[in-house]
């Protein structure tokens, strides 16, 4: 039964670093201040965090030191992300490598935001709600972040406003995505399922450091695509070829307004996702590191899943998106106004599910919730 006390946003330490903690009664949420990464997702009571846990000790990425860091977490492009990445991650201005000239500048993957600290702008506890919003700058790109997150008493969803402002006198064109990434014991072979709203779909040109289990380069439909060794794969069932690894960019379905990402676990009960404007965030790009790579930070243990869904289609760099243009049809940047905003809303949630549940029809957003539809007609959950 679900302990409907009052809602909290409290201070804590995560790991080691600078963090906060909102719960409900229902579910609790952690959000470092270093990258402004969403580090846990959970029930409340309950071992098991939704998202991806780094296996390797972050830092707050802010802190990196080239001299001291780079042997532990690679270069400084892709060390300083690294350094502090677990669970849900921001990509702003870019989504992938920073160009040439940007990376003699210092500029780190994915962008400035995910490796900046990030500041308390206002924080609410309340008997109904709690709430916490924060606020980072990316100012190579001149653009400014908010990011706030609410939670409703005794309720499985947590509710997330964004805002992204232009502080130029021109236009931006940019990424926007949603670095958001799951991982065990929430997808576990053979015990679980990623469901999508997807269709068209197109795999990674440039392979995966010679141990890719997809073929490059070739568009396929949601969930078959084509194994590197011939044949296809299934790409709802995570996990299933250790030592490789792969990307996909998936196009979600443009005849509904909401767009879903979740993973099922029937062995646990436990289903935990995102429903977010499918005409604000129409790509998701998939990642799946299985083992493949045997350097640091990654040593050859990690298991993660990225389900990156956002304004674009790969994480090719800014350069790349702008010259290739869209894909589908679709674009794979938005515009944000000279001196303008642009703002989104997206919905994160976890929630129990029947054992016998191991599929989910879809995901959508009603007046009153959040509707997960299960295997059969009739197998509904309602998220108020």
């Amino acid at each position: 039964m679900r302990n409907l006390t009052a809602c909290r946003c409290d201070k804590t330490r995560w790991k080691g670093r600078s963090a906060f903690r909102l719960s409900n009664g229902a579910i609790e949420v952690v959000v470092l201040l270093g990258g402004g990464h969403i580090a846990e997702l959970r029930q409340s009571g309950s071992a098991i965090n939704a998202l991806w846990e780094s296996p390797w000790e972050t830092i707050d990425p802010q802190t990196f030191q080239p001299r001291t860091h780079t042997r532990r977490y690679g270069t400084p492009a892709v060390g300083k992300f690294l350094s502090g990445y677990t669970g849900h991650a921001l990509s702003l201005g870019y989504f992938g490598m920073p160009s040439a000239e940007e990376e003699r500048l210092g500029l780190p993957l994915h962008g400035e935001a995910a490796s900046r600290e990030w500041k308390v702008l206002h924080r609410e506890s309340a008997q109904e709600h709690c709430l916490l919003k924060l606020q980072v700058n990316a100012p190579v790109y001149g653009l400014q972040f908010e990011r706030e997150i609410r939670l409703s008493r005794g309720q499985n969803t947590a509710e997330i406003h964004e805002t992204v402002s232009n502080l130029h006198d021109s236009d931006a064109h940019i990424q926007w995505v949603q670095h958001a990434t799951f991982g065990e014991p929430l997808l576990t072979p053979g015990e679980s399922i990623v469901v999508l709203s997807g269709t068209q779909a197109k795999t990674w040109p440039l392979g995966y450091e010679g141990k890719a289990s997809l073929a490059d380069d070739r568009n396929f439909r949601w969930p078959r695509a084509p194994r590197a060794g011939g044949g296809t794969a299934d790409l709802s069932q995570p996990f299933r070829q250790d030592g490789t690894g792969l990307v996909a960019s998936i196009l979600l379905n443009g005849n509904r307004e909401d767009g879903y990402v979740a993973g099922l676990n029937w062995k646990l009960g436990l289903i935990a996702g995102y429903c977010f404007d499918r005409a604000h965030f129409p790509w998701l790009a998939m990642w799946e590191e299985n083992r493949a790579r045997d350097y640091a930070p990654w040593n050859g243990i990690t298991r993660a899943l990225g389900v990156e869904f956002g304004t674009s289609p790969m994480p090719l760099g800014l350069d790349q998106a702008i010259t290739a243009g869209p894909m589908f049809g679709a674009p794979a940047l938005i515009r944000v106004p000279a001196n303008g905003k642009r703002s989104t809303r997206y919905t994160m949630f976890v929630a129990t599910t029947p054992s016998r549940w191991k599929k989910v029809r879809d995901v959508r957003r009603l007046e009153n919730g959040l509707m997960i539809e299960g295997p059969r007609a009739g197998d509904e959950l309602l998220l108020r």
